[in-house]
């Protein structure tokens, strides 16, 4: 068996005496994260900067407790009385993390009274992005990998990760979904942050969608733990759950925005909140909405009266000219005049340029 090629390093550090777990440390890292990227988008999308601190005291214990409760539930290995006990050991489940964590922000939602789908458009990049960070801390742990690498030739780190406890080299499935999350972070943020027009609750699908995806694929080559004795991964169902939920829920969205405003993409709500400089009050949105209605329906008359050959005459040009035989001063329309008092014709030669001859 090939010795590793790499650096293990221990599981924790101290200081002043107390053992700091790096497993935590990812996680402090990951959440910090997210709240940044949280906060960037709900800039962007016009809500209240200030909120994000609301959103963290609703959002961070719900996570946490979800995470712990559906580790120690679905561990057939851990009872209930270790609940608190084996906290700082890991034993975090991420799906539980999220389901905690809407329950967070569906709280939030209903003390601001704003909508959830909006809130959690601006959330889930940045959990993907923190799930990304925190799966290194499965790394530490030396947890979350897949089955035996026996090829020498794929014997090396990050492709795959050497466990002390077996003295054997496994896939290291932790960076692989890293390195997805990460791709679905970028992905997310992107779409919050270029696109203004679209159904509030697409980010959202598109996590739940990816995520889901992604665990369903690797929990089944995984170490994990089983429920109902039919060998069926616990975060397997749930993950199949999350992926199928997505993609209907998106499916959804899109064709209840095309009832209500004609096309898949591109609904009036949500949207100018995507780019404006400031948070709009109700009466100043209800202006804006209003003053959009208007410029698109004259545009709309518009464009039906030149399809149907009834376009407005363009409006003549007018001209400040001096009559060249009476020197009298007037406005006139076109490029061939008539001076009202001497009632002598001329070419006016461009208007304001022959005035300024005049004046000369």
């Amino acid at each position: 068996m090939k010795e590793p090629n790499y650096f293990i390093p221990p599981r924790s550090f101290q200081i002043f005496g107390f053992d700091i777990y790096y497993y935590a440390v990812m996680i402090v890292c990951g959440i910090i994260l997210a709240v940044i990227v949280a906060t960037l988008l709900m800039k962007r999308r016009n809500i209240p900067a200030d909120w994000i601190f609301d959103l963290i005291l609703c959002v961070l214990p719900l996570g946490i407790i979800g995470a712990r409760t559906f580790s120690v539930v679905t561990d057939p290995t851990t009872s209930i009385s270790e609940w608190f006990t084996g906290f700082r050991d890991g034993g975090l489940s991420i799906i539980g993390g999220v389901i905690g964590g809407a329950l967070g922000v569906i709280l939030f939602c209903l003390i601001h009274k704003v909508n959830f789908l909006r809130i959690a458009d601006c959330v889930v990049p940045g959990l993907a992005l923190a799930q990304a960070i925190g799966r290194w801390g499965n790394f530490f742990n030396q947890e979350v990998y897949g089955g035996q690498v026996t090829n020498p030739a794929l014997q090396w780190f990050p492709f795959a990760v050497y466990i002390e406890s077996y003295r054997t080299w496994h896939y290291a499935f932790f960076f692989y979904e890293s390195l997805i999350n990460l791709a679905v972070f970028a992905l997310l943020f992107t779409f919050m942050w270029k696109f203004k027009k679209k159904p509030s609750g697409l980010a959202m699908c598109g996590y739940f969608f990816c995520y889901g995806l992604t665990r369903s694929i690797m929990e089944p080559l995984r170490d994990s733990q089983f429920i109902l004795g039919y060998n069926i991964p616990v975060s397997f169902v749930f993950s199949i759950i999350m992926c199928v939920g997505g993609a209907l829920l998106a499916l959804g969205l899109l064709y209840c925005n095309r009832r209500k405003y004609g096309r898949c993409f591109g609904a009036a709500e949500g949207e100018p909140l995507a780019i404006l400089p400031k948070y709009y009050t109700k009466e100043q949105l209800k202006k804006f909405y209003e003053d959009k209605l208007l410029k698109e329906k004259a545009a709309q008359l518009k464009a039906e009266a030149e399809s149907a050959g009834d376009a407005p005459s363009p409006v003549p040009k007018k001209n400040a000219v001096v009559c060249p035989a009476c020197g009298a001063r007037f406005v006139a329309e076109g490029d061939v005049a008539e001076c009202p008092f001497c009632h002598t014709p001329f070419n006016t030669g461009g208007g304001d340029k022959s005035v300024q001859e005049a004046d000369k």
